[in-house]
């Protein structure tokens, strides 16, 4: 019982908060669905769902392609392999923080500070530095790269332990068959870690679609709203604007999505666990 208080208690007051025109100082006021109906008309808010989602997709499509190359690498018998199998794993036991300045340093546009403009100009790449966190495209970009760093360790893992739970058999069938390598990552390494991939996806779809420390850090949402997502932009209403009610509108939003996730990550593991 005791759990389940502090489940429903929580959820059920964001629920009560959004339906209020809550300021901070001030006692609850009830608005009904006002705020949900200025959110849907909200131009802002557009923007914060299309950031959310750009921000979202990309980071979980590189996370899954460098976390295939990562476990396919780490797969193969050579040497110094555990060595850098525990390598691989830093980005994902890094502090957020400290990711998040170090992203935010290396995308600096003073020669003297950043690493990639420094590189560049000192490689007669470029003529003078680029500010990368100065635009919108610019800076979507380094909140993407730095969530995508941190993350692909966790599929990288998940795959290589997927791989090693594959029938060698099925890759000595493949290979007497005459199938080359990619036929047999095709067919036999990819249908054995379906599960997995659905499992790592779904997860990591959930936590970056709540992903506040590396965008609120690198770029304060900017600029402008260019990098603002539901987690920092419920911040910014509920702490920075004093409107709680309205701050918590915004992270309600997003629930029928991710409870839809969680569903789907509940029903493959129940599925898993009953096979």
């Amino acid at each position: 019982m005791l759990v389940i208080g502090l489940i429903v208690y929580p959820i059920s007051r964001a629920v009560w908060l959004s339906f209020t025109d809550k300021l901070v100082g001030y006692p609850e006021r009830f608005v009904g669905l006002r705020n949900y109906l200025y959110l849907i008309d909200d131009d802002g808010f557009h923007a914060v769902v299309r950031n959310s989602l750009v921000f979202t997709v990309s980071s979980v499509a590189l996370k899954i392609a460098t976390g295939l190359a990562m476990a396919l690498v780490l797969h193969a018998t050579w040497r110094w392999r555990n060595f850098f199998r525990g390598l691989m794993l830093l980005p994902w036991i890094t502090s957020t923080v400290i990711i998040a300045l170090t992203w935010r340093w290396m995308f600096d546009a003073f020669p003297g500070r950043g690493f990639f403009n420094s590189v560049l100009l000192d490689a007669g790449l470029l003529s003078r530095p680029i500010a990368f966190m100065a635009t919108p495209a610019g800076a979507m970009t380094a909140v993407v790269v730095a969530n995508w760093w941190r993350g692909f360790p966790f599929f990288g893992v998940s795959y290589l332990a997927g791989m090693q739970a594959i029938p060698a058999e099925l890759y000595e069938a493949a290979a007497v068959d005459g199938a080359p390598p990619w036929r047999r990552f095709w067919h036999v390494t990819l249908p054995g870690l379906k599960h997995v991939i659905i499992v790592t996806t779904l997860l990591t779809f959930i936590f970056t679609l709540n992903d506040f420390n590396i965008v609120y850090v690198m770029t304060r949402g900017g600029p402008g709203t260019a990098t603002q997502v539901f987690a920092t932009y419920s911040y910014e209403v509920a702490f920075n604007q004093l409107r709680w009610g309205r701050g918590v509108t915004i992270s309600i939003f997003a629930v029928p999505l991710l409870a839809a996730a969680i569903a789907l990550v509940s029903r493959y593991l129940l599925r898993d666990r009953t096979a």
